[in-house]
């Protein structure tokens, strides 16, 4: 299981760096060897021809991987490979073939149905538990991002973490999407628009997933985002195009956040720890799909200001 604070990939890579020398890695295969009763850690040091404290070292640090477990039996220290860890571990590395169900590969296989298996278990485990980064993408980051931020965070009610972003963001929230926001309680202090180049950058929050709302966002060449995130689209009318009085822009706006709510409110409900990618892939997309979506084809006018 990855450890608190770290995400399955900086797990994956702590295990392979931890496996990537030639003494952990030659111990950690005679720990494999010596099965679940495991080895001394002088009794390894012996069969390795590595000096007592310099093995401990490493055994130290393959722990540290959550590679392999110790336990004291009377003045030794014992250790055994953890090949539920190691199982773990492959699993993450095949974690897409077949289709995202590493368990169906296994089929014919008893080690890979037993990945599958260990894999799909801690998918339901960390889906039950973990907060969910989400980043929400427009070309302007000024109105449908911004809402749908505003939304998700309200909705998500803490298993979801959501963000915006834009293309070639304005640098301001539309007023129109700041009013309705603000007159249903949302509070608007912390929103603004922004370049989605800053959740391209090192360290920046690993997202698990990138929705666009706009179809001009949708068919621009996107960084690569940390974490390879699943990705779908939700485009909806921009309301920024809308023409007429106050109250005809305020009807248009309050329509675009009702139908941003509604994409969310169905996804927030997913069964995220009962789906495997393939399905969950399909889901987002269903809801991509769901009233008022849109082609690049389709909008409130043709006449109107730049594009949020």
């Amino acid at each position: 299981m990855p450890m608190p604070g770290m995400t399955r990939d900086d797990q994956a890579i702590a295990e392979l760096g931890a496996l990537a020398h030639p003494t952990r890695l030659a111990a950690f295969r005679q720990l494999v060897r010596a099965g679940p009763s495991g080895l001394a850690a002088g009794e390894a040091a012996r069969l390795l021809n590595v000096p007592h404290n310099t093995l401990s070292g490493h055994l130290a640090e393959l722990a540290q991987a959550g590679l392999v477990e110790s336990r004291r039996d009377g003045r030794s220290v014992v250790y055994s490979a953890d090949l539920d860890g190691l199982a773990r571990l492959v699993g993450f590395l095949v974690d897409d073939c077949c289709g995202g169900r590493p368990e169906a590969c296994g089929e014919s296989h008893p080690l890979l149905a037993r990945i599958g298996e260990l894999t799909r278990h801690e998918r339901n485990s960390i889906a039950m538990n973990r907060i969910y980064n989400v980043l929400v993408l427009c070309t302007g980051n000024s109105a449908r991002s911004i809402m749908a931020e505003a939304i998700l965070n309200k909705l998500g009610q803490g298993r979801f973490r959501a963000f915006s972003a834009g293309s070639q963001p304005k640098g301001e929230i539309h007023p129109q999407a700041r009013a309705l926001l603000s007159q249903l309680g949302y509070d608007v202090s912390w929103l603004r628009s922004k370049s989605w180049d800053e959740f391209a950058k090192p360290g920046s929050p690993s997202m698990d997933f990138v929705f666009t709302v706009c179809d001009d966002a949708a068919g621009e060449a996107c960084p690569i985002w940390p974490g390879s995130p699943m990705t779908a689209h939700w485009g909806i009318p921009d309301p920024a195009f809308a023409k007429g009085s106050p109250t005809e822009v305020r009807t248009v706006f309050a329509e675009t956040y009702r139908l941003l709510h509604n994409r969310i409110s169905v996804f927030v409900a997913l069964p995220f720890e009962a789906l495997d990618k393939v399905a969950l892939q399909s889901k987002l997309r269903e809801i991509g799909g769901l009233e008022g979506a849109t082609t690049r084809s389709k909008a409130f006018t043709t006449e109107a200001p730049a594009a949020e």
